[in-house]
């Protein structure tokens, strides 16, 4: 094979002069995000390109094929087992083949792009009451063609099976460069007028058929025994009994036969009714044995999990994040359907009974709720990512995460393997679609070391003849890739190995096509990403990192490639990626990037990195990934600490002077804001804005005099002892004193009378533009005069400065005294929601609100949310814009920020105010003051302005919604 670095340069110029304008990256900052995927592994490719037709790719493969460059196809890049990266050319479908290019209700047929994001085709076809049957966890992020590739499977594959079941044709792309399609029934050219394609096709398809006649015996007795029997190829399907059905065929060959770039699936009918049990057990064994009973009751879906799922999830995000689960120490999840929803709730209490008496349960009930049980599906579905990282801070790996038995073996299955577990010292995190006997596991794993790969190269080829043993299969639904290929003659006779070899040699002889994965697999331990060299990047920060065992490297180590953060629904991470849907702009892009530079990879520049510092210019710092990521990555910390250490000693750009030093600036404006107003409103504000860096599309916030917030504080003093400190943080002290005036009446109200705290600042604006040195110093001496013995509770106005003071001061100072101070520290929010006298009665409220939620209240403040307040305070509607606003501090403002500022505000928080009736009363909230900011620009010359809740929520002000 020719040397892939000399024949690089040769290639671009060639996919330059035969595609113009295919996008094609080959920098670092692009070959080093595609360096992984989900799985244990990291192997950089030499480039990556982003094709938009299949036209495109034909192109590629024809490149690549005469370089001798190896090609891998990917899609949402979520493999756990290696399947999605590669050495040479990487093609990414997520970003421009993502099309649904028909719907046939008639039918029940779709005709879908390899790019195309699951979620998306299930909305699509949710219009006609379908819905595509297979539901990986990943279906927020993965696409059709990485689920093909996979033959993957998900939750409700008791019902709906594998992927492989519900294709009725796919459009590849040979190795050759030839476009085919395989149906049911074989394979032809998809151009019949194409003289040599046809014949390189029925080339093609007549040697497949004489492999499969001369291995019919091996075919037919090894292959296709239990229903999640995803390892190896599907040959069994080219069988005469099956018709030669091609398309099941390449149904999870993982990219190593063709690249698929199309695919008409089958859809089946959504369900007029379901319910969710859950069923708890003292372990995952108990619960096992429960499996075969369950079946019988046809469910859509028995889902398993252990304890310390359930308590990662709890310490991520709060206790409230996770209810409705029984007592005990493992969990079932059965979910039944049917036509009427009166018959399925009878059914599982008929179930229920049932299970009672088989006496294994600890409890039991039916999640009636249905917010509720989207909570708890969630946590079965972040379970890979929850696994990874659990609360005690010990990591875990995939590389045995898939295997799978008979469901009635699974008992037994789970039985053994915990002792081979116990017998090598390992620890291992079940869960997984136990009514298909597909159990996920992460294990501890060491995989940094020659001992701990030796160890755990030992274990996988123990725990392979165990579970061959038990009469099952190494790969459930996520594919062999560099994980398990080497394992797969353990499973199969020499023959079938030879027979799959000879498969692959027929459709890609010039083994190209995602080399190292099933056929000559690479070594299971190979390419290993924890395999670092030993001249890792120096690493010493000023934020500690107290939750990582090895600081910065551990931190950013977190992201282990599950992509929740290049989800465009749920939750508010990743802004960002919303917005532009580039890899390099979401949350695991720029970790993974972090990653290159701490070991010193495709990364070269440690610190001062132009690739790094360019992937984190877009980040937001919203702080949405430390709640939202599965695995707790905080993106703006680690660009904070980065921002920090790659100025350090160095002119930064104009933003980080004019709008980090904010707080020192507008107090000063405070004793001149009239005549410092006058001046910004004039030509000489647009002039200073253009000097500091700060674009100029939006109106600079008029400064408030110190005066004015003498005056509001004066005016609302109760004459109460203090039980609480008003901490009167630099945004609400020079914009919007008006607020802390409300906050201090609403919480003397609420039976919490306070004293105001002035002149103190929580550093925020210095950490969210690496100014850490600074930020230290600010800290400090708030932290010094708010630890000064009093243990009152300290309630803070603005969202963002609360959290900073709760979580960014102990972790950049890591001293008791900032631990005791942020241990104090409540929003407005959490105040009224944890301190507020009982009988407490707030002034009556609009019947519907729209709402904006700070991310940073988001984030930090689990459980408390506004919200929840407002529900609970009697507010009957509350249209939440969730997401990011998209100002995010000084991100809206920085000059070269406004237009991504106003994408992430087209997401959520726009389509809300453009849908405010303003011919009825309407109220709209924002606590943060960069979102009420956002909202004026956005809508502020309709009449819409965002009250604070402490407005709100004032006994003094007129009810707002009286008028508009």
């Amino acid at each position: 094979m020719t040397d892939t670095t000399t024949a690089l340069e040769p290639l671009v110029a060639r996919l330059a002069e035969t595609a113009p304008g295919l996008r094609v990256e080959t920098g670092p900052g692009s070959t080093g995000l595609y360096a992984y995927d989900a799985s244990n592994y990291r192997v950089p490719p030499r480039a990556v390109v982003f094709p938009r037709s299949a036209d495109d790719v034909v192109v590629v493969v024809r490149a690549c094929r005469e370089a001798g460059i190896p090609v891998t196809a990917r899609g949402g890049g979520t493999s756990m087992a290696g399947n999605a990266v590669g050495p040479g050319v990487v093609l990414d479908f997520s970003r421009y083949m993502s099309g649904i290019l028909d719907i046939d209700p008639v039918a029940r047929t779709a005709r879908v792009e390899a790019g195309v994001i699951l979620d998306a085709l299930r909305s699509a076809t949710a219009l006609h009451g379908l819905t595509f049957g297979p539901d990986p966890s990943s279906h927020s992020r993965c696409t059709l063609g990485g689920m093909i590739g996979n033959d993957a499977c998900g939750n409700r594959s008791v019902r709906h099976g594998r992927t492989s079941d519900h294709i009725e044709a796919l459009e590849i792309v040979t190795a050759d460069g030839v476009r085919a399609i395989a149906d049911r029934t074989g394979l032809r050219a998809a151009d019949p007028n194409d003289t040599d394609a046809v014949q390189r096709v029925a080339r093609l398809e007549a040697d497949v058929r004489r492999l499969i006649d001369g291995n019919l015996a091996p075919i037919r007795t090894e292959l296709g025994r239990i229903p999640r029997q995803v390892s190896g190829y599907q040959l069994h399907h080219l069988l005469p009994e099956h018709g030669f059905d091609m398309a099941r065929a390449l149904v999870g060959t993982e990219g190593s036969c063709a690249v698929v770039t199309a695919a008409t699936v089958r859809l089946v009918a959504t369900a007029q009714a379901s319910t969710l049990l859950t069923l708890g057990y003292d372990d995952v064994v108990d619960a096992a044995e429960d499996v075969p009973e369950i079946l019988r009751w046809n469910p859509t879906a028995v889902e398993g999990m252990d304890e310390a799922i359930v308590a990662t999830m709890r310490a991520r995000r709060g206790p409230d994040s996770v209810t409705g689960l029984p007592d005990g120490r493992a969990w079932l999840y059965v979910e039944l359907d049917g036509d009427d929803e009166a018959a399925v709730n009878a059914r599982a209490a008929a179930l229920l009974d049932v299970l009672k008496a088989q006496g294994r349960m600890t409890g039991g009930r039916v999640v009636e709720n249905p917010a509720e049980r989207r909570s708890l599906w969630r946590v079965r579905e972040d379970g890979a990512g929850l696994a990874a990282r659990l609360v005690g801070g010990g990591e875990s790996w995939p590389g045995w995460e898939d295997a799978a038995v008979a469901p009635e073996n699974l008992a037994a299955y789970l039985r053994d393997f915990r002792k081979l577990l116990a017998t090598h010292g390992l620890t291992g995190v079940l869960y997984g679609h136990f009514g298909a006997g597909c159990v996920h596991v992460r294990i501890d794993f060491d995989l940094a070391t020659d001992t701990g790969r030796a160890a755990a190269r030992r274990f996988l080829s123990e725990a392979a003849a165990l579970v061959v043993e038990h009469g099952g299969t190494l790969s459930g639904e996520h594919g062999d890739g560099r994980a398990r290929g080497e394992l797969l003659q353990v499973m199969y006779s020499h023959r079938m190995i030879r027979a799959f070899a000879a498969f692959k040699e027929i459709f890609d002889p010039e083994g190209l096509l995602n080399p190292g994965v099933i056929v000559a697999p690479a070594r299971l331990d190979a390419d290993l990403a924890l395999h670092t060299p030993s001249d890792v990047l120096p690493v010493d920060t000023l934020f500690s990192f107290p939750h990582d065992e090895d600081g910065f490297a551990g931190a950013v180590r977190r992201c282990v490639g599950v992509g929740r953060c290049r989800s465009d629904a749920g939750g508010v991470m990743c802004p960002s990626y919303r917005a532009t849907g580039e890899e390099n702009d979401s949350t695991r892009g720029r970790a993974r990037l972090l990653q290159e530079m701490v070991r010193g990879g495709t990364v070269q520049d440690g610190w001062r990195s132009t690739e790094v510092r360019d992937a984190l210019d877009l980040c937001l710092s919203c702080k949405a990934c430390s709640s939202d990521c599965p695995v707790g990555v905080d993106m703006a910390t680690y660009k904070a600490e980065f921002l920090h250490q790659h100025y350090k000693g160095r002119l930064r750009p104009r933003s980080h002077y004019s709008l980090g030093w904010l707080p020192l600036t507008s107090a000063l404006a405070g004793y001149a804001a009239r005549p410092v107003n006058a001046l910004l409103r004039g030509p000489v504000g647009k002039l200073l804005a253009r000097l500091g860096g700060v674009t100029t599309k939006r109106r600079i916030p008029a400064f408030a005099s110190r005066r004015s917030l003498r005056q509001v504080l004066r005016a609302a003093k109760s004459g109460e002892p203090a039980k609480a400190l008003l901490f009167v943080d630099s945004f609400t002290r020079a914009f919007r004193p008006e607020v802390a005036g409300a906050a201090s009446r609403v919480l003397a109200d609420a039976g919490i009378p306070c004293a105001a705290e002035d002149g103190l600042c929580c550093g925020l604006t210095w950490v969210s533009t690496g100014q850490l040195s600074v930020a230290r110093t600010v800290m400090a001496r708030t932290v010094a005069r708010l630890d000064d013995g009093d243990d009152r509770p300290i309630v803070v106005a603005e969202p963002s400065c609360a959290a900073a003071l709760k979580r960014d001061v102990p972790e950049l100072l890591g001293t008791r005294a900032a631990r005791r101070v942020a241990a104090r520290v409540h929003t407005l929010t959490g105040a009224l929601t944890d301190l507020a006298a009982p009988d407490w009665t707030p002034p009556e409220l609009p019947t519907s609100v729209v709402l904006q939620t700070h991310c940073h209240e988001y984030a930090t403040f689990k459980g408390r949310h506004p919200r929840d307040l407002l529900g609970r305070l009697g507010v009957r509607k509350v249209d939440e814009a969730e997401g990011c606003c998209g100002l995010a501090g000084n991100f809206g403002f920085e000059e070269q920020h406004y237009d991504t500022s106003i994408a992430v505000a087209d997401l959520a928080l726009k389509p809300r105010l453009d849908g405010i009736d303003q011919d009825g009363p309407f109220v709209v909230v924002a606590d943060g003051f960069s979102c009420a900011t956002q909202i004026d620009h956005l809508a502020g010359d309709r009449g819409i302005r965002a009250l604070h809740l402490a407005e709100l929520l004032d006994p003094a002000a007129d009810r707002p919604g009286e008028t508009s």
